[in-house]
């Protein structure tokens, strides 16, 4: 009876390491998508910025050694000031010389301040991760995040081309380190869709010289990407779809793009921009 009492607890630890075991694995090698997490980036596409800050900090609280907890807060601060400063209207996207002559914006100090904050902090947790676990999908999908966050923040509101490039192209190197390791992360495939078809749109001799500097410059290959993120992409799926709609715009597609902000405007009611971009092109 005694054998039959140890052998059963034996069994029942090794069925508990197995368990522990798998997860431990799956968190290191997947980016297991958090519901709490979705919920902000919703708020936050559907321009409720303080809800968004709630949801994440909250988050924070839950799990205070998650990088993506910070960093979407560090999203939240970007996208409140994308709206404030109407950035993301695809007149300015579609009309190229309105985008090279587009002034520098006038960021808000607190909110640059925070913004900051947010990715500094997930850029610590990152490193402590990947010192013990280089290739944990989770930090590795927080670093892509960060950098195309601090990209998109030197190139849209400081005008800093260079520096935007820098991180663009740091975003895109993660990021194919992330889907060797976690090819099921659609979200990853943004930042090479992203880094190809910006840079693809470019004259002819400056995608050569980018080429020559490690740029990818496929535009065809970037809104292939683009579209797996928009159709099976998590957290940024949303943003995916607009880009999608305004690289539509940019071919003269408005049929394709009709039907993405239509999709977009309908899922996020708050936000006028969709609506506004819709009656656009009506």
């Amino acid at each position: 009876m005694q054998d039959s009492r140890h052998i059963f607890r034996s069994l029942a630890l090794a069925i508990l390491f197995a368990v522990w075991a798998g997860h431990a694995l799956a968190q290191g090698t997947h980016v297991l998508p958090q519901p709490e997490l979705e919920q902000g980036f919703r708020q936050m596409y559907n321009l409720d910025f303080s809800g968004a800050h709630r949801t994440f900090r909250a988050y924070q609280a839950m799990d205070p050694e998650d990088p993506l907890g910070f960093v979407a807060d560090g999203a939240a601060y970007l996208f409140s000031e994308f709206n404030r400063l109407h950035i993301l209207e695809s007149d300015l996207f579609v009309n190229d010389e309105r985008f090279d002559n587009r002034s520098a914006e006038y960021p808000d100090p607190a909110v640059k301040t925070a913004f900051e904050a947010a990715l500094g902090r997930g850029d610590v947790l990152v490193a402590k991760t990947l010192a013990t676990s280089p290739n944990n999908a989770n930090a590795l999908f927080a670093r892509v995040l960060a950098n195309g966050l601090r990209g998109d923040y030197a190139a849209m509101i400081e005008k800093h081309n260079l520096a935007s490039l820098s991180y663009m192209k740091a975003s895109r190197a993660t990021a194919q380190q992330l889907l060797a390791v976690d090819p099921t992360c659609y979200d990853a495939y943004l930042a090479i869709g992203v880094e190809n078809y910006l840079l693809g749109s470019t004259p002819a001799p400056v995608r050569w010289v980018l080429r020559l500097t490690g740029g990818q410059t496929d535009k065809g290959a970037g809104v292939e990407r683009l579209r797996r993120t928009a159709e099976k992409g998590y957290y940024l799926a949303p943003f995916a779809r607009l880009l999608l709609a305004v690289a539509a715009l940019r071919d003269k597609d408005k049929s394709t793009a009709r039907v993405l902000l239509a999709g977009l405007a309908q899922e996020f009611p708050r936000n006028q921009l969709y609506s506004k971009e819709l009656a656009r092109i009506e």
